[in-house]
């Protein structure tokens, strides 16, 4: 088959994802739920690792495995979204939101946000095109331990969301803070088990000429998570919507690392 080089490859990613993503703009324009681009971002990703790994030089066994790695990590917290954020859902708060601030140029800014989406897509792709495009034999030591990551990571994300998805689908719990399973030991468990997968692909490619590329993931996903669109948003939401619950959760237990909860007063934190 034929292959093409890195550079060429990442062009045609570009491409592609910008067409995908103008697509599921004109959708989400009668949908009236930009949800969707969050769901074309994980679906994005699965299709352009799917293009490395037929069009990019590299051991076919790596390769394969860097495909089966993102369509399983891809598909399913894609997935989780389309079935809990979109399909029969109202639209995520922080979209309406910003629709009310956009107004009158809110078609294009969103326009601008999902072609942004685009772009992010190719960037997380590129630690799984380093990881292909290591030249030493597939699966030595430091390959295997990176397997051994990304199991943690997805595995813990996935939990993290089946345990949340399982507490909101009681009505009792409606305005309650999860405290159950991984929520007991971290405010977003959901969001540092997605951090830690990024380090699998890290751990793969240690000793290989593309190693730093790989540092795209956990350095721009821990930033993305911690300072800008995880974190801050949900826990400004959750205080708006669960109040002084949510107030005594964050005196508790901590925002992003899983550990004890911490006692107020004597009392248990849970």
């Amino acid at each position: 088959m034929t292959t093409f080089d890195p550079l060429t490859l990442i062009e045609f990613a570009m491409v592609a994802m910008a067409g995908w993503m103008s697509l599921l703009w004109v959708i989400q324009r009668y949908r009236h739920n930009a949800s969707l681009a969050d769901v074309g971002w994980c679906f994005g990703l699965v299709a352009v690792v799917a293009g490395y790994a037929m069009f990019a030089a590299g051991e076919g066994e790596r390769k394969l495995l860097l495909l089966v790695m993102a369509s399983v990590y891809g598909l399913r917290l894609g997935g989780y979204i389309l079935f809990n954020r979109v399909i029969g859902k109202a639209e995520d708060r922080r979209y309406q939101r910003l629709r009310r601030e956009w107004r009158l140029s809110e078609p294009i800014r969103m326009f601008g946000y999902f072609q942004l989406q685009a772009a992010a897509v190719v960037l997380f792709s590129l630690p799984f095109l380093a990881v292909m495009l290591n030249p030493r034999p597939p699966f030595g030591l430091w390959e295997l331990a990176g397997v051994v990551v990304w199991l943690v990571g997805v595995a813990g994300e996935a939990v993290a969301d089946r345990q949340l998805s399982r507490f909101r689908s009681k009505p009792w719990n409606h305005d309650r803070v999860c405290r159950e399973g991984l929520w007991y030991w971290s405010r977003h468990p959901n969001y540092f088990f997605e951090w830690v997968h990024w380090w699998a692909y890290v751990v793969m490619a240690i000793g290989s000429p593309g190693w730093l590329l790989t540092w795209i993931g956990p350095v721009v996903m821990g930033v993305a998570l911690v300072k800008i669109t995880g974190i801050p948003w949900a826990e400004a939401e959750a205080l708006r919507t669960r109040g002084e619950e949510y107030r005594r959760y964050q005196e508790t237990t901590n925002a992003f690392i899983p550990w004890w909860p911490r006692s107020i007063s004597g009392q248990s934190g849970r």
